[in-house]
């Protein structure tokens, strides 16, 4: 899938990531509260189907953290760009901390409701849009821009080892009950924090602008960077009719009969393959053809959506699932550096919070999309229909944004003239 380039001299000029300490603290950190995380996404997704027996109430979770996403993007942003990112980080990650202690005490004494669960996941929502803009913009920090593909790829791994880790132990866990892995979610996400207080990375930078021009900003900015925009948007749309990870309960109860156990595994299955690609990609970073790499990995995706979508065997389901997150690590990865590459360091925090906003629409939403149609439709209708849809905006995105679809290299100027 990439042009292997292992020349003495490439390597020279590339650097090692064992070179920059900091960056293992970072990794670390985003490993921590990825694995926090998906333990608690497991947790609560079963906890609310055991509740109410309706995967548009699953849907509903994806719903209840989008929204407080979206009232807070454009002001994380701004906090990311003119406070210390490592603070701001640091405290969105205590805060979830003790939102996931919270959440195992009142399941602990029984007290855990439908609305009470919808409550905090919604805090947690919020933070988590404070949270990706902030730690985004710190990873350019931490590395030199000739190391930064290999530092997509190892962070993106940091989260996809959670991926891998977090669903498989959140489900054994379960077992003893679930304020179990409620508690342990808590104390990763305390881990993490400490972990990224413990980070020495430059200030955010403290922009000339105020008010709402200053808010606004990184989405005009995104406007005029067409590949970048045609990056983000492409995300979106394909993950957001694409998504099946909300109907994984459905799938794991009603139609491949594999119990919790066997839920962890199948939301373990994408990131193994997003955990393989990344670690080709540290090795042998994408730099070449990246526009329709990340096209042809948009296509893979949607065809491995529709594959599980209709399949009821457990081991073609789980190679479908691998594909599926192997294709959305090369789409990541190419996203990840034309976004950071492409933006200037005082407007990385508001650039990154618009990049978080589309991330949890095509997520959050995306999860509610898939539990509205598994109303109307079943499950494998809502599943197989949104494989489809993603394939239709590949193809259609391939021509309206010829400079995505054509671009050769990451790293590129800023978009000048947009100030």
């Amino acid at each position: 899938m990439t042009e292997i380039e292992t020349t003495p001299s490439i390597e020279a000029d590339l650097g090692r990531l064992r070179d920059h300490p900091d960056f293992a603290r970072f990794w670390c950190a985003r490993a921590a509260s990825g694995l926090a995380y998906q333990i608690y996404a497991v947790a609560v997704g079963w906890r609310v189907y055991a509740l109410t027996h309706s995967p548009t109430m699953l849907g509903l979770i994806g719903l209840v953290q989008y929204l407080p996403m979206v009232a807070v993007t454009l002001a994380a942003g701004v906090v990311a760009d003119r406070y210390n990112r490592r603070v701001v980080a640091a405290m969105c990650q205590l805060t979830a901390g003790v939102a996931g202690l919270v959440l195992a005490l009142i399941a602990l004494l029984g007290r855990d409701t439908v609305p009470l669960i919808f409550t905090l996941v919604a805090l947690v929502g919020g933070v988590r849009s404070f949270e990706m803009a902030t730690v985004s913009s710190m990873l350019p920090s931490l590395v030199p821009a000739s190391v930064f593909p290999r530092a997509v790829a190892a962070s993106t791994s940091a989260n996809q080892t959670a991926s891998i880790v977090g669903p498989a132990v959140g489900g054994l866990l379960y077992a003893f009950g679930v304020a179990v892995p409620l508690a342990a979610a808590g104390a990763c996400s305390l881990l993490a924090a400490a972990m990224t207080f413990s980070l020495v990375t430059p200030r955010g930078v403290r922009g000339t602008k105020s008010g709402l021009r200053e808010i606004f900003f990184g989405i005009r900015y995104i406007w005029h960077a067409q590949i970048v925009l045609g990056a983000i948007s492409l995300d979106l749309f394909a993950v957001l009719l694409g998504g099946a990870t909300a109907l994984l309960p459905v799938y794991a109860r009603d139609i491949l009969h594999i119990g919790s156990g066997g839920l962890g595994l199948l939301r373990s299955a994408p990131a193994i393959g997003g955990l393989t690609a990344s670690f080709l990609f540290t090795r042998f970073p994408i730099r070449r053809r990246v526009g329709g790499r990340m096209f042809a990995a948009v296509l893979v995706f949607g065809a491995a959506t529709i594959v599980f979508g209709v399949s009821h065997s457990l081991p073609v389901s789980l190679v479908a699932l691998i594909l599926l997150g192997a294709a959305d690590m090369v789409s990541v990865t190419v996203r990840s550096g034309l976004v950071q590459l492409r933006t200037p360091n005082e407007m990385r925090g508001r650039v990154s919070a618009v990049n978080a906003l589309f991330i949890g629409t095509s997520n959050q939403l995306g999860e509610f999309e898939s539990g509205v149609m598994a109303g109307w439709l079943g499950p494998v209708g809502s599943v197989v229909s949104g494989g489809v849809g993603t394939l239709v905006v590949a193809l259609l995105w391939m021509k309206l944004f010829p400079g995505l679809r054509d671009a050769d290299g990451i790293e590129r100027a800023p978009v000048e003239g947009t100030r």
